[in-house]
């Protein structure tokens, strides 16, 4: 039975990113190195040069260029999504092989950018604008 499980693993690697308001879960498999975004290629999806490079991050810093990502992203901007799809990508990698986890970690691959929007509180004109003080 376990050895169902492994060659399960290793043949579909699976990893989620998240980043603001968004979600990606990420498949990686054996392949050539395309990046299907939302049913779409990465390059078409994402329309800045900073987005479709973040996507390649991970591949770049491990040397692994041998896998196609199917990718599933949801939520949020595309700053988000594309930040969300590397921690997603990361994290498959390290699934992959637990010795990639220093040269990830080294590069700050692997941890959790968990600043999100403050929300606007009763009162005030923001989350931390306050309403024009009127003296007279």
């Amino acid at each position: 039975m376990k050895d169902a499980q492994k060659s399960k693993t290793s043949s579909t690697l699976h990893g989620v990113g998240r980043r603001k308001a968004a979600v990606a879960r990420v498949w990686l498999s054996k392949g050539s190195g395309t990046i299907t975004v939302n049913g779409q290629n990465h390059e078409e999806y994402f329309d800045t040069l900073i987005n479709r490079n973040a996507l390649l991050v991970p591949f770049k810093v491990t040397n692994q260029k041998s896998f196609d990502a199917k990718v599933s992203v949801n939520g949020g901007g595309l700053r988000g999504q594309a930040d969300a799809i590397c921690l997603g990508i990361a994290r498959a990698l390290l699934e992959s092989d637990e010795a990639l986890r220093l040269t990830l970690r080294k590069n700050d691959l692997l941890t959790v950018d968990s600043r999100v929007k403050e929300r606007k509180k009763y009162g005030q004109r923001g989350a931390r604008r306050k309403f024009q003080f009127v003296k007279r």
